[in-house]
């Protein structure tokens, strides 16, 4: 039996302990996202940064921050949206001294996936930054040294419930078990701490475990905050068109993957209107397919799918209560097996699913014990059948286990048989990130549905290694969406870091899933970008001829996706592969991609870009789209914003003078306008951007810009 953990009711005692057990340096490995227990942090962080006697060093990814301005006018706005929207939430000390360049020099932070973008440009954290797999970050912490492991967990009782207290890993499952499990093998010292966060929901399945697991649990109420909740993205025209081409390519009865965002919205939004609105649905696609629909799935989700993603989102979340999220998986390869074959015709559990699995030799006759925990396992005995020698009792009722003979088996299926099957999972995700409105769900979700999502380890997730024929069986018919910066075309992805080495992000889970896309016999990976970005430097294409550095070689080349298409470049020549991309490229760069592919003989000296792919431009897709967005089928914010309609009117119009002022004759244009047309905003929006009093040069010049913009 485990040792009972040691109990601890503050945070400054808990980080006493910690100092005391480990006497040297402290290296310290906490989760990423919302699985940090930030309290602890700063606590511990403080400490070691007012002792240099100490060192410190923290391994972990995604560390969160509330957003901050990087202007006047964005600081006077986002104040008060902050405030209202993420609360008492603690920013984390060591990011905002990484982010100020003030990091202590007895104080290292090695993440091994970035904020997108955060950190460009910091030479700490870019020398920082570990690169690697999502399914190697166990094996890569142990390498760097760690001895402390933190975690956030959710919690059900007190300590002094007679041992009847539970935690919950909630959040972050993703690589704890499996972080256990190496140093325990090892015999390497390793202080665990849990660190209760009574805002963490309560995840039941993988995510539960007992107390025992950890040397340390910190009950302190101050731990307990709210959880960073980015609140929902604007999704705008070209982020439906790419998640309604993605949508069509979902197969009904299969698996899917989905990240955070306005690409995930999309394909969210994009899939429930497929099945409740098909044929609206379907003139969507004949208008978006120049080379028509063929090849497309449309119809109603009969089947449902299977959500098995590292990231579970709200997304998945609106798909789960929208009754597509539901074909349900079951962890024993036969019974997994007969329900794909058709054996089984659902989870009704009938006569022909005992006949099922005795033809399939799942279970024999006369039943034994190890038969008997099978088929109670998964409901398809009642959980109060006993079995005493061969003889099967449910109350006052008795037979014998022996299922050949036709009077015993109709007994046991008249009388015992449950009337479901039980433990299947319809979600599977490693950890959890969304709007506060989706904790909450979680918080508040019935526990009949709540067991149907399983949080649980990165090393199941994200590859086939380990139980492989049942993770085969359970991801039929998977399309793995990740989304990427640049493609080239050749069909490499650029998803992760710039062609100077810089790291935009990280590679996190993307190359897994790349993986078991080629290695599942029909999984399809379907690799997202916007087609053209938009820096200071101008407007370029994101499908480019090269480029320096590339996450996913051009060997792994799958689907890719812009808003003007899809490109299915598996098993395709280079010639092929380039003109189908080509197909999908914003049409103002077609043309050099053109000269370059047959500068360097990759196309046909003959080869002339069809006129139907000529149309690939924003305004062609604003008017393809726009008969649906004012239907409300398309709508800006699918599942609703915390932003008040004041607030979303300011934003538009900041975005607008953000971007001009990236663009000068933009910029220049825009103040003679504001200046000839000499409008003013109204004095609440003013007041909410500091500019209510304004009177230097700039400060009038900044007001009238933004009315003008309104």
């Amino acid at each position: 039996m485990a040792a009972a953990p040691l109990f601890i009711d503050r945070i400054d005692a808990a980080v006493d302990h910690v100092l005391d057990t480990v006497p040297g340096d402290i290296v310290l490995g906490i989760p990423l996202g919302i699985g940090k227990p930030n309290p602890f942090v700063n606590a511990l962080y403080r400490r070691i940064k007012a002792n240099p006697a100490r060192r410190l060093r923290i391994i972990t990814a995604l560390s969160l921050e509330k957003p901050v301005g990087k202007s006047d006018l964005e600081a006077h706005f986002l104040a008060p949206l902050v405030d209202r929207l993420f609360k008492d939430y603690p920013d984390l000390d060591y990011v905002k001294d990484l982010h100020a360049n003030t990091l202590p020099p007895n104080i290292q932070v090695r993440e091994f996936f970035m904020k997108t973008g955060d950190y460009l440009g910091n030479p700490a954290a870019q020398q920082g930054y570990i690169s690697t797999n999502y399914t190697f970050v166990a094996r890569d912490m142990a390498v760097q040294g760690m001895n402390v492991i933190a975690q956030a967990v959710a919690a059900r009782g007190d300590p002094g419930d007679g041992g009847a207290m539970r935690l919950s890993l909630s959040s972050n499952p993703d690589v704890t078990f499996e972080i256990l499990e190496r140093y325990a093998e090892r015999g390497q010292p390793l202080l665990k701490v849990a660190v209760i966060n009574r805002q963490m929901p309560f995840m039941p399945n993988g995510a539960e475990v007992l107390p025992s697991i950890f040397d340390l649990v910190i009950t302190d109420p101050a731990a307990t905050h709210t959880l960073f909740g980015p609140p929902n993205a604007k999704v705008s025209t070209p982020d439906y068109a790419i998640g309604l081409h993605a949508s069509s390519l979902v197969a009904d009865g299969g698996t899917l993957q989905i990240g955070i965002g306005s690409l995930g919205d999309s394909i969210a939004q994009a899939l429930i209107v497929r099945d409740r609105h098909g044929d609206e649905y379907r003139r969507m696609l004949e208008t978006l397919c120049p080379d028509g629909t063929a090849g497309r799935e449309f119809g109603r989700f009969d089947r449902g799918l299977y959500g098995c993603s590292e990231m579970f989102v709200n997304g998945f979340m609106r798909l789960i209560e929208a009754g597509i999220i539901r074909r349900e998986v079951f962890a024993d390869l036969t019974l997994q097996e007969l329900l794909n074959s058709g054996r089984l015709a659902d989870e009704t559990v009938t006569p022909d699913t005992l006949r099922a699995l005795m033809d399939a030799g799942r279970v024999r006759s006369p039943l034994g014990p190890e038969d008997l925990s099978f088929l109670q396992r998964f409901g398809i005995l009642r959980p109060e059948v006993r079995l005493d020698g061969e003889t099967l009792s449910f109350g006052a009722v008795h037979c014998s286990a022996d299922l050949f003979d036709d009077g015993s088996f109709a007994c046991i299926t008249q009388k015992m048989l449950g009337p479901r099957l039980r433990g299947g999972i319809s979600m599977t995700g490693g950890f959890f990130l969304g709007p506060q409105d989706f904790y909450e769900r979680l918080r508040t979700m019935p526990a009949h549905e709540l067991a149907k999502i399983d949080m649980t380890r990165i090393d199941f997730i994200n590859q086939l290694y380990g139980q492989g024929e049942l993770k085969r069986a359970q991801r039929r018919k998977a399309r793995f969406m990740n989304t990427t910066m640049m493609v080239t075309a050749l069909g490499a992805a650029v998803s992760d870091a710039l062609d100077t080495g810089e790291v935009v992000s990280g590679v996190g889970g993307q190359y897994n899933f790349v993986a078991m896309a080629h290695a599942l016999p029909d999984a399809r990976l379907l690799m997202m970008l916007r087609a053209t970005h938009d820096n200071k430097d101008g407007l370029h294409s994101s499908i480019v001829w090269s480029y320096g550095h590339v996450t996913i070689p051009r060997h792994l080349r799958d689907i890719v996706i812009t808003e003007y298409g899809a490109a299915d470049l598996r098993g395709q020549p280079d010639s092929e592969v380039i003109q189908r991309l080509i197909a999908i490229t914003d049409s103002r760069f077609q043309d050099d991609l053109v000269k370059q592919a047959k500068a360097h003989g990759k196309l046909p000296r003959d080869y002339v870009v069809p006129d139907r792919y000529r149309q690939n431009l924003p305004q062609a897709l604003e008017d393809q789209l726009r008969p649906w967005a004012e239907t409300g089928l398309l709508p800006e914010f699918p599942f609703g914003t915390e932003l008040t309609d004041d607030e979303l009117h300011i934003v538009r119009a900041l975005k607008k003078l953000k971007h001009a002022t990236q663009h000068p004759a933009e910029l220049a244009t825009l103040a003679l306008r504001s200046l000839w047309q000499d409008r003013e905003a109204p004095p609440a929006y003013l007041e909410r951007l500091g500019l209510a009093d304004a009177h230097g040069f700039k400060d009038l010049i900044v007001r009238r810009l933004f009315a003008g913009n309104l």
